[in-house]
């Protein structure tokens, strides 16, 4: 059998006289042992700025809610929502004056803040923002809000109102809205002393029709008060114009019994009339189940 000798480069004569040379006294041959010895692999540690990061602080204290009601999730929606107006708030007054003209406008802006700030979220847990800004006065006015659930019913709302002139920018007011329901919006003309005005709405599901519950709230620079409120309204849906807010549903019994003898149950409309002070109830009325549903 014929052997091959390995090729020996002239860079390795320089390693293997150095070898030779340490392996000549006893204290040089343990240097040649240690350096011998496999090197143990380094593993890299998440650097605590990650680890801290506010989307992570957001999923930490999020996942502690799994297997719990809305009803029993105590502090933990109120830190998340510190949390996250906290850092809106800084962001927002490191912004430049609103550009029209700019890729995106303030809203998908602050949009997309949000949606960072949630992003750590995973299934069953999500977090969903809704956000609007409104010219009022000589400033913006930014509607900042969230739905944040872990489960399809366990759900609670987070909104903030902010003022947002040139750089600065003032968070003036904050409120929790309903649980287990989405947030919308819709607005109306100023009011008798022009005041802000809008409506947050929105369906709580989890029932065989969804619920819908609408607030309509005023903002006159200082505080946020709400005028008017109809809840839990059942397979409710809502419509608003500059003179009218139009409100139609069904009533739960009725369309139990309904259903029990293969019936159609009765609808019914509330119309109100926008007013300096607030909303009017002009009629009220039964109509078609159909027109309830959108089939009119």
């Amino acid at each position: 059998m014929r052997l091959t000798m390995p090729t020996i480069r002239p860079g390795h004569l320089t390693w293997i006289a150095c070898l030779a040379v340490l392996a000549a006294t006893p204290a040089g041959w343990h240097q040649v042992c240690l350096c011998a010895r496999p090197i143990p692999a380094r593993h890299k540690k998440a650097p605590a700025a990650e680890a801290q990061s506010l989307p992570n602080q957001v999923n930490s204290l999020a996942r502690q809610l799994y297997g719990v009601p809305y009803y029993e999730a105590g502090d933990i929606p109120g830190k998340i929502e510190t949390l996250v107006f906290g850092a809106l708030t800084k962001w927002l007054n490191g912004k430049a004056p609103w550009n029209p003209e700019a890729a995106y406008g303030l809203d998908v802006q602050v949009r997309m803040q949000l949606e960072n700030y949630l992003s750590k979220l995973h299934y069953p847990w999500y977090g969903e923002p809704s956000v609007f800004v409104r010219k009022w006065q000589d400033k913006e006015l930014i509607g900042a809000g969230y739905t944040l659930g872990w489960t399809r019913f366990d759900t609670v709302n987070a909104f903030a109102l902010y003022e947002h002139r040139a750089t600065e920018t003032t968070k003036v007011a904050e409120t929790d809205f309903v649980p287990q329901t989405d947030l919308h919006y819709a607005f109306l003309q100023p009011g008798a002393h022009g005041d802000f005005r809008f409506i947050i709405f929105g369906s709580m599901h989890g029932q065989s029709q969804p619920r819908l519950t609408a607030i309509l709230y005023s903002f006159d620079g200082k505080t946020l008060k709400d005028l008017w409120e109809r809840p839990d309204l059942y397979d409710g849906k809502i419509a608003v114009t500059p003179q009218t807010v139009t409100l139609r549903y069904l009533k739960e019994p009725e369309y139990v019994q309904a259903v029990e003898q293969n019936q159609l149950p009765p609808g019914y409309e509330a119309v109100y009339r926008v007013t300096p002070e607030g909303l009017r109830l002009e009629t009220e009325r039964q109509i078609p189940f159909q027109v309830v549903n959108g089939a009119d």
